[in-house]
């Protein structure tokens, strides 16, 4: 049932005139008597400009089922989302219309993408349940120069992008690592370092650097897997400690701290070779110019008292008299840094967490790091505590739903013990519930239990045919002028006629039944759920039944073992059944 609305604009001299036209379908038959409720995105796509209407016509019409259409976004950005073919389907099951001129809101992480309804086919007003689209996306007309909310830009590894961030918001960029990179971060040959720069004499504002892999697009103070908080410039190196890197799209979210920041950031790939050298040759000038005092004792060495290195013992006496007038050792507990007396006091440490720091960076560690952070859930925690909160355990936090494909909350825990010792989450759990035909037999099974359908029946149903065909088969026995070779064994029962005919048939193993068609094995499975294997019989007759059954090959390839007892069952849905009833 579709109806068309119109905006009707009244005119005492030239009557109705129809300004705005839009079609939807009905949810349900809940609003008052006389009343008609209409959802947000159609009442958007009748009033665009918040102009509202006094009349609107509202006609009965036929659609016919769309077949082709045709988007465009309005900024860019939406093209960047993972998997957004599923994104954009789970969208259009909340309508139940397309018409050309609409409006499509996507929610898809916190952002909405507005995508305008440009071409549809055969009509140009369609219906959208119950039938496949062919859509074609194409690229937003933006002006250069311009950026939007949820927009990416793109960085080119090794080229220099100058931009510019308010205090509180975030600047946005991407860039790609191809498999050649990948490969050379694996076998630790290269490093991939992000580098921020603030412009010369910008000592009003401040940035900070986070990254993160898709398919998390937008990294934040709360959810990232690198990050930069020093003051100056921002090194972070995407593989330090080892790390390797896959070939992926990345995320660089610049974040203004404090103030108008202006700022350069680049992408560097650097061999690791170079920096290798580099380190050498720098530590080579070091010990060169200066009195070589080591941690390690010496053959002909001993300990300063005053900063613990050791020293050759011909100037013992010259380097302690020099280290007393000028060096000092920070005294804090696991630190044992030497100093100089004149930098005594720009060295401190954090009270709560007793990291080292200069004066001029306590006031943002203790903001960044330590001042409570309170999470939509409710909780209160402090910054470390609440990445790790946001990552894996708030209920809002988004996920990618494995079988949707959309970015949703997470939700509670699964209410179903077994969804939860799978990982699934409450969202995962429902939508896991909806069916979808299996590829190989047709049978209809829900998502999260399509691949243990696959395993269970599908897999082992292959390895015993392979082993009954293999039963099935002799040599003959070599016997002098005649070759060695193998043929199928004939079966007494089947007769000659019955061997030349080439439709394919099945038989019931318990009551001996015969299907012929070349859909026998699915009238098999429907004789055997329905006359031999109902869901409804209790746990006694089920091991009764189960232990009449003849151990035939055409039989056993259908049994699905249940993992904990070891029975045999027909379906996953008998397994369902039986694991809850019994264990």
């Amino acid at each position: 049932m579709f109806f068309e609305l119109s905006t009707v604009d009244q005119n005492e001299m030239e009557g109705f005139t129809e300004q705005k036209t839009t079609h939807t379908g009905v949810l349900e038959f809940t609003a008052t008597d006389s009343f008609a409720e209409i959802p947000p995105q159609v009442w958007q796509n009748l009033f665009p400009d918040n102009n509202h209407s006094p009349l609107i016509r509202v006609r009965y019409v036929r659609l016919p089922k769309g077949t082709y259409a045709k988007l465009q976004p309005e900024v860019l950005g939406f093209s960047d989302i993972p998997n957004h073919r599923a994104v954009l389907e789970t969208t259009l099951r909340q309508h139940a219309t397309l018409s050309e001129g609409d409006i499509l809101i996507v929610h898809h992480g916190g952002i909405d993408y507005r995508l305008r309804v440009l071409e549809l086919k055969p009509s140009s007003s369609v219906s959208v349940l119950e039938t496949d689209i062919e859509v074609d996306i194409i690229e937003p007309s933006v002006v250069a120069g311009t950026m939007s909310q949820g927009m990416l830009i793109p960085l080119v590894l090794g080229k220099l992008e100058m931009g510019i961030v308010e205090e509180g918001n975030y600047n946005y960029y991407k860039f790609s690592i191809d498999n050649n990179i990948a490969n050379a971060t694996a076998n630790r040959e290269m490093n991939i370092l992000v580098k921020l720069v603030l412009a010369n004499g910008d000592t009003l504002g401040d940035a900070d650097l986070y990254i993160s892999r898709h398919p998390l697009l937008f990294p934040t103070q709360h959810q990232y897997q690198w990050s930069s908080h020093d003051v100056g410039t921002k090194i972070v190196s995407l593989t330090e400690g080892g790390l390797s890197l896959a070939a992926d799209t990345y995320s660089v979210g610049v974040f203004g701290f404090k103030g108008t920041s202006k700022y350069k950031i680049i992408i560097e790939c650097q061999s690791v070779q170079l920096e290798t050298m580099g380190q050498k040759l720098g530590k080579a000038s070091v010990i060169a110019g200066k009195s070589a005092a080591s941690s390690q004792p010496g053959a002909d060495s001993e300990q300063c008292q005053n900063c613990k290195q050791f020293i050759p013992t011909r100037t013992i006496a010259l380097h302690e008299a020099y280290c007393r007038r000028h060096n000092v050792v920070c005294q804090h507990k696991g630190c044992g840094v030497i100093l100089r007396k004149d930098e005594v006091g720009k060295h401190v440490h954090c009270l709560k967490c007793g990291r080292p720091f200069q004066q001029e960076e306590m006031e943002k560690h203790m903001k960044v790091f330590h001042e409570p952070l309170h999470c939509r859930c409710g909780e209160v925690l402090e910054k470390e505590e609440m990445v790790i909160h946001q990552s894996s355990v708030c209920p809002l936090r988004m996920i990618s739903c494995r079988f949707c494909g959309d970015m949703v909350q997470a939700g509670n825990a699964a209410d179903d013990a077994r969804d939860r010792m799978r990982g699934f989450s409450q969202h995962e759990s429902l939508c896991g519930c909806r069916t979808a035909p299996c590829d190989t037999c047709g049978r209809a099974i829900m998502l999260k239990e399509m691949d243990l359908h696959r395993v269970a029946v599908h897999e082992k149903q292959a390895s015993e045919n392979e082993d009954f065909t293999a039963s099935k088969s002799y040599t003959v026995p070599y016997t002098e002028g005649v070759a060695q070779h193998s043929a199928p064994l004939k079966s007494p029962q089947t007769s000659q006629f019955a061997q030349d005919e080439t439709v394919e048939s099945s038989e019931c193993p318990i009551c001996y039944q015969k299907f012929s068609g070349s859909n026998s094995d699915r009238q098999l499975n429907a004789h055997l759920d329905k006359d031999h294997f109902s869901t409804n019989m209790d746990d006694d007759s089920v091991s009764a039944q189960s232990s009449s059954m003849p151990e035939e090959p055409s039989l056993r390839s259908m049994l699905v073992s249940c993992p904990i007892c070891g029975m045999n069952v027909h379906s996953e849905r008998d397994l369902s059944q039986h694991i809850d009833m019994v264990h």
